[in-house]
């Protein structure tokens, strides 16, 4: 056990002292700051959603995020609307992944050097253009890790770098399809169904801020960078999980179970007189507790239904029994029936109903802050809370170009002249 914390320890110093010797790779730490990313520069070459998606998660963790835009268009998603934010044409689809950055805004192709300037004083970058899109312009990893060895480089894909798929663009539905998540959600009888957000964009974006964290951690020994690779495919049939396991296991091919588990019984939402509760049973003493609460112990002595394994065989017999018990009462009247079971539960919430949820508003997931245009945007906040560290809402999504100025000065030295001269030349806005 010494040995390990020792160990721990020793890689913790050198993290420190490898960031004291290469500040100029670096933003300025605030030594007060107890975000866990403070000191660390993001330049972020991404769009749409799954790459996003992972800076703004490093963006809360206090990472400095240099957004890089098209001049002129920006960041696809901007236009990804209706909805727009009230008075203004900026999509709120754009507003839900790009808190905590600012903006600025670079034609790869004429200004491939501001890139390579800002790569050298930045610890990440973060794309996802079709592979080779990056290379043709000079600024592939192989480009960029010449003149910045350093850099955590990360690469996010439809497909990877290699296989059949390789050169193909990559979609987040197109990904599930493929990847087998639309074969699986949807009605039992129905077809199949795209969930219903962009959750393989959002795993892709959660393995990919792991992977970042990750390669900096091991750059604390090594003082290199490298290339991290993260795929919407791969991602979708590493999610798989225990479908995934059951086809490579048991010969198990799946099938839609709706809101129903394949093994487990009873697991599912359940109509009620006013809309639908969900309940799990994931071991047999919350069966019997369950039984107790809806008053109907007398299953509990059925052969049928005695443990998990009778049930799932006897589902067809067992549920019409509970859907018609569950119709008897309203979501509220069985949130007091099911008050302090040992078995979860809850309502399936409109999203109007979510954010008016008692839990929801305690936890303060919901946050306020003011945009370029001097209007309040309402953002979601972090999911994870720390003892010590900070992880929080920092700032609004950036408005196309906010900080292209304030960057080519701070970061780069810039005068104003040059920066009239780019402008000029419309090799930044």
């Amino acid at each position: 056990m010494f040995a390990l914390v020792t160990k721990y320890t020793k890689r913790r110093l050198l993290l420190s002292e490898y960031k004291i010797k290469n500040l100029r790779y670096t933003c300025t730490s605030n030594q007060d700051d107890r975000s866990p990313l403070s000191g660390i520069r993001v330049l972020d070459l991404t769009r749409i959603i799954a790459g996003p998606y992972c800076t703004m998660i490093l963006g809360d963790l206090g990472a400095e995020i240099l957004k890089v835009e098209k001049p002129g268009v920006g960041d696809e998603a901007r236009k990804w609307g209706p909805p727009f934010m009230k008075g203004t044409e900026e999509a709120t689809y754009f507003l839900s992944v790009n808190r905590n950055k600012k903006s600025i805004c670079v034609n790869l192709k004429e200004g491939k050097d501001i890139i390579y300037e800002l790569a050298k004083k930045s610890d990440v970058l973060v794309e996802n253009y079709v592979p080779g899109k990056l290379k043709k312009l000079g600024l592939g990893y192989e480009d960029i890790s010449k003149i910045a060895p350093h850099l955590v480089y990360c690469s996010l894909t439809g497909y990877g770098y290699e296989g059949p798929y390789a050169n193909r663009p990559g979609y987040d539905v197109i990904a599930a399809s493929i990847g087998g998540l639309l074969h699986i959600t949807g009605s039992k009888d129905g077809p199949p169904c795209k969930v219903g957000v962009a959750v393989t964009d959002l795993a892709t974006g959660l393995y990919a801020h792991g992977a970042i964290l990750a390669a900096l951690y091991q750059r604390a020994t090594t003082k290199k960078g490298q290339w991290i690779q993260c795929n919407l495919l791969a991602t979708q049939v590493a999610s798989l999980i225990n479908i995934g396991s059951n086809y490579l296991n048991a010969d198990k091919e799946a099938v839609r179970w709706g809101s129903e588990h394949e093994s487990i019984v009873p697991y599912e939402a359940f109509a009620t007189k006013d809309g639908h509760m969900t309940v799990g049973t994931g071991s047999d003493a919350q069966y019997l507790d369950f039984l107790e609460r809806i008053k109907l112990t007398e299953l509990s002595e059925n052969k049928k239904y005695k443990n998990n394994k009778a049930r799932v065989e006897n589902r067809n017999e067992l549920l019409p029994i509970l859907r018609k018990v569950f119709k008897t009462k309203t979501n509220k009247e069985w949130a007091i029936v099911f008050e302090g079971a040992s078995f979860p539960y809850g309502p399936i919430n409109k999203i109007s109903q979510v954010f008016e949820d008692p839990h929801i508003k305690h936890i303060k997931m919901v946050q306020e802050t003011e945009h370029a245009t001097g209007r309040k945007v309402k953002v979601v906040g972090p999911a994870v809370t720390y003892s010590y560290a900070t992880n929080k809402v920092r700032f609004a999504p950036p408005i196309v170009g906010q900080h292209t100025d304030e960057i080519l000065k701070n970061v780069l030295n810039y005068t104003d002249d040059s920066i009239k001269s780019l402008k000029n030349n419309k090799i930044v806005q």
